[in-house]
């Protein structure tokens, strides 16, 4: 099995001089779901904006499914789906026309995006909420709502930024076995999140980032295992201190 995603010596420096990445190297395998861990500031959120052409890197390169992201910009994009921190939709505009609009910018078809926008707001308990604006959800339905619209041109590859932040017990539970599933039937899934024992529950491997640098990475289970931890937060606040 090849790669979803492999990143050689990605830095960014901003232009106010801040190196938010320093040399980060790391691969994933296909239909994996991975954890790419660190605390704010570690460099995650711009590695991933770099990857979904958001963020322009200052060197290094990345590939995903083999296709250079610098080489083949769009194709590389069309692989990916990301669900971002922040609510970056329009609170004004309707549920529905969010997911399908958004069909629409990687080029899918109305007649098509309609119907798949109806079978993944239905997997994710929004259908009934297809025709408000997005300003009447809640914050767990929001949440959804950045997965469903990621989803709509299906990614091979599906990046998650602190997707649960927010979302209380019995919503994070229904989304994770959405995930889980999504997984299962061959999307590769890459996770970003603060709440370490999902990670060690959901993903096999980890990188662990911290000021713009891998400090770790490996098989969860051997990591924790090795180190004499007693979990993947007991490992991953060790580590982050020693350093």
């Amino acid at each position: 099995m090849g790669n979803a995603l492999q990143v050689e010596d990605i830095q960014k420096t901003y232009a106010t001089g801040v190196k938010a990445l320093k040399g980060v190297s790391f691969s994933v395998k296909e239909g994996e779901m991975f954890a790419l861990l660190g605390a704010n500031g570690a460099g995650k959120t711009t590695l991933i904006g770099i990857l979904c052409g958001l963020v322009n890197k200052t060197s290094g390169k990345a590939e995903v499914f083999g296709v250079d992201i610098d080489k083949e910009p769009e194709k590389a994009r069309s692989l990916i789906g990301v669900v971002p921190q922040e609510f970056n939709f329009s609170i004004f505009e309707k549920v529905l026309d969010i997911v399908v609009d958004a069909g629409g910018y990687y080029g899918v078809p109305r007649k098509i995006a309609v119907p798949r926008a109806e079978a993944i707001l239905k997997e994710l308990g929004l259908w009934d909420k297809r025709n408000v604006p997005s300003r009447t959800l809640s914050g767990g339905m929001k949440r959804r709502l950045l997965i469903a619209r990621a989803l709509i041109h299906e990614p091979k590859l599906l990046l998650l930024d602190e997707p649960s932040a927010g979302v209380d017990v019995e919503l994070r539970r229904g989304m994770w076995e959405f995930v889980q599933k999504l997984n299962a039937q061959g999307t590769t899934i890459i996770l970003t999140t603060h709440y370490l024992e999902e990670a060690e529950k959901l993903c096999k491997n980890v990188v662990i980032m911290k000021e713009g640098n891998v400090l770790k990475e490996g098989e969860i289970a051997e990591l924790v295992k090795g180190s004499g931890a007693s979990s993947l937060e007991d490992f991953y606040l060790t580590i982050t201190k020693n350093v």
